[in-house]
């Protein structure tokens, strides 16, 4: 005789829904977390010049004196780059000897028609001829003045692109120079932190190259707030002059909130 059993297994017959529960964390509290994780860590930024640039060529022609060399300083308007202007120097000496004749030409034909010796075209004429030559002598004066090169402001040579005797093309880059008496450092904060960090709120700068501490100051604070990471962009210049500062170094920020914040 065969005996068949038949079992039936409800296994929800033992669950327990309380042991399910899932806890539902609100998307403030999320975001206040992350917020205080930011507070937390330490503020990061590299020190840059606040004021750099490219000096390029106007002119082409044979460089005939660099007088600076990779790291040394400058002071504005001491000259960068002379090029040898030879021939633009002796054009500028005949098209200024053409305007003196014509100017001479000019004025003694002025004197004669006051006089009635002379008729008005030919007056007119040689003060046409006078503006012309003037405008020669003017075009060629701004050509030689391209000759020297001036340094914009007082700074220091980053690289040097050409050499003395090199010729260079008009537009070719010849020196990368900066302005080293003003650091500028940006930096990311908490965008709360917007309400009290307001340009010319002072704070300290850790170097890690010199392991020294240094004031600075907030100069411009961000348009527009991150909404995803809840900051801000700030920027700041150190305040004061310090010669073992150089572009390049990085170190941490030490802001303290004003009191009730």
């Amino acid at each position: 005789m065969v005996v068949l059993a038949i079992i039936e297994w409800r296994p929800w017959h033992d669950w327990d829904p309380a042991a399910e529960t899932v806890a539902v964390v609100p998307t403030s509290a999320k975001t206040a977390d992350l917020t205080d994780q930011t507070e937390q860590q330490p503020i990061r930024a590299q020190l840059s010049p606040v004021r750099y640039t490219t000096i390029a060529a106007e002119l082409a022609g044979r460089v005939q004196d660099v007088p600076f060399r990779e790291g040394e300083s400058f002071k504005e308007r001491q000259p960068l780059v002379v090029f040898d202007c030879a021939t633009q120097k002796a054009q500028f000496d005949k098209v200024k000897a053409a305007q003196a004749i014509a100017e001479r030409n000019y004025q003694t034909n002025k004197k004669l028609l006051a006089l009635g010796s002379v008729g008005r075209i030919e007056y007119e004429n040689s003060a046409s001829e006078y503006q012309k030559a003037k405008a020669d002598a003017d075009e060629l004066s701004a050509v030689v003045g391209k000759c020297t090169i001036v340094a914009p402001f007082d700074g220091r040579i980053v690289e040097q692109k050409i050499r003395a005797q090199q010729f260079v093309q008009s537009g070719q880059a010849l020196l990368e120079i900066l302005d080293y008496s003003a650091l500028e450092l940006e930096f990311i904060a908490p965008s709360k932190w917007s309400a009290w960090l307001v340009p010319g709120y002072r704070f300290t700068l850790r170097v890690d190259e010199t392991g020294k501490s240094y004031p600075a100051k907030i100069t411009r604070v961000g348009a527009r707030i991150d909404s995803i990471s809840q900051t801000v962009k700030l920027a700041a210049v150190i305040d004061g002059d310090y010669p073992d500062l150089s572009p390049g170094m990085s170190g941490t920020l030490d802001i303290t909130p004003p009191s009730g914040q």
